[in-house]
């Protein structure tokens, strides 16, 4: 268990920080998400303020004390920042060392060349899912649709056919497979394993892409049957290069990471034995930080050096690559301040009490919170967070894969139906040429079937675990 996810725990055990009943703080819980909804929807506020005043007004309307409140605030957004920061820092560079040498486009060339059309749907998925494990989802989506036109275009496809498989993919692997930063935080905060969660992820994922993705793109193109738009096709990323990197090379380099988590996972499995050697040793390879850590050093040399790129156009490439992610993890640390502060309210007990009563099963208790904030809120990390901070005394007593599946059911209901309040919305609408009602049919109700498929095997896994 990580440090911060016992600072979690040990702040679940101590006294709240006001005294306030149930039905106070549920009323508290209500509009605290609701100023942080007027604020982004109505307001167009951001959301790192949004959710730092929503906070505040959190702990106001609990009764708490406002010193108490602030404190609250900053000792969740300092723990989240130092659980998840590193991380979230590590993928940035590795996302923008694969875009700048060319690597990615070797990726799609290389699947594309070797695709037949009937399979083309199949191969954007793969491709966004691979491309995808070490990207964020917009930077994903900007690297990709470019792809997506062009393929669309020359292989004279419905848009919606290509489209649809690809941008299941990148959603996906945002919604529920770590190292993405809305995955982290869930896990920290309910205190699960990593490499189970990243295995256990995997296993919803795959089936959940395939239905989401190519399965529904059949029926998006009847819905909305539309060419790629010429003025959106723009030369590729790597068209002034001399060279680029290896296929195998580049696809081996973006897996490092997640092999070497999912090493760790197999040997805590088998051997069980904090003492045993080899455990220590992958203990220490497959942590986050050092399994991201060596995939950014491997890809300076397999995907920068190969593209050649000089000493100071790899220093450029990382200075460019964390720049964007400032408002990310602000975001993100914002989220875990708002968690930190519904905790020490004790909203924890009360969601406990209300679970009991309710005889809700936890999975699907902790999906229906996601789902409520991000309808509200439009952001799928926010819902990530702020759910996982509900729901987090809810792992007690739990197993590891249980609580693994906790993870990944906040991961599903934090992907539901996105409409006008999300940007990913905006963005595909744009890159697509669509208006909002086929947009609605199209990108929302993809979103909303990996929801839904995402929760019921997860259910299913866990009538086995």
């Amino acid at each position: 268990m990580t440090s911060l996810s016992v600072e979690i725990l040990a702040a679940d055990a101590a006294e709240p920080i006001t005294s306030a009943g149930n039905a106070q703080l549920g009323i508290a819980v209500l509009a605290g998400i609701a100023v942080i909804v007027l604020l982004i929807t109505k307001f167009k506020l951001h959301a790192f303020l949004a959710l730092t005043i929503g906070s505040l007004a959190l702990g106001a309307f609990a009764g708490a004390p406002l010193a108490d409140t602030i404190k609250s605030f900053s000792t969740g957004l300092g723990n989240t920042v130092a659980g998840v920061g590193v991380l979230i820092a590590l993928g940035a560079i590795l996302g923008k060392l694969l875009a700048d040498s060319g690597g990615a486009d070797q990726i799609v060339d290389t699947i594309l060349a070797k695709t037949g059309k009937r399979a083309m749907p199949w191969a954007m998925v793969l491709i966004a899912s691979v491309i995808g494990l070490p990207l964020f989802f917009e930077v994903g989506i900007v690297l990709l649709i470019p792809v997506v036109l062009m393929v669309a275009k020359r292989g004279n496809y419905s848009l919606m056919r290509i489209g649809i498989p690809a941008l299941a993919g990148l959603s996906v692997m945002h919604g529920l497979i770590p190292p993405h930063p809305g995955p982290l935080v869930a896990i920290d905060a309910v205190g699960a394993n990593l490499g189970v969660t990243l295995a256990l992820g995997l296993v919803v994922a795959i089936p959940t892409v395939i239905i989401a993705g190519p399965v529904f793109s059949k029926y998006a193109a009847r819905w909305v049957d539309i060419q790629a738009p010429e003025k959106m096709i723009p030369a590729r990323p790597s068209e002034d290069l001399e060279k680029r990197p290896g296929f195998g090379v580049t696809v081996a380099t973006i897996l490092l990471p997640v092999v070497l988590m999912l090493v760790k996972a197999l040997v805590d499995i088998v051997v069980d034995d904090p003492e045993n050697g080899v455990q220590k040793v992958t203990d220490v390879i497959g942590s986050p930080l050092i399994a991201l850590l060596a995939a950014v050093i491997v890809a300076m040399f397999t995907m920068g050096r190969a593209a050649g790129f000089t000493k100071e156009q790899l220093s450029s490439t990382v200075d460019k690559s964390l720049a964007p992610i400032a408002g990310i993890l602000l975001i993100v640390g914002a989220g875990g301040g708002f968690k930190q502060t519904l905790i020490d309210i004790g909203v924890g007990q009360m969601i406990l009490d209300f679970s009991k009563s309710w005889s809700i099963p936890a999975l699907l208790l902790a999906w229906l919170i996601a789902v409520a904030i991000r309808l509200a809120t439009g952001s799928a990390t926010v819902a990530t967070i702020s759910a996982a901070g509900l729901v987090a005394p809810l792992a007690e007593g739990m197993s590891t894969g249980e609580v693994s599946l906790l993870v990944l059911a906040i991961g599903a209901g934090s992907l539901f139906f996105s409409h006008v309040n999300d940007a990913g919305f905006w963005l595909v609408k744009e890159y697509f040429g669509m208006n909002v009602g086929q947009t609605i049919k199209t990108w929302s109700v993809m979103e909303t079937i990996i929801s839904v498929v995402g929760i019921v095997f997860v259910l299913l896994l866990s009538l086995v675990l």
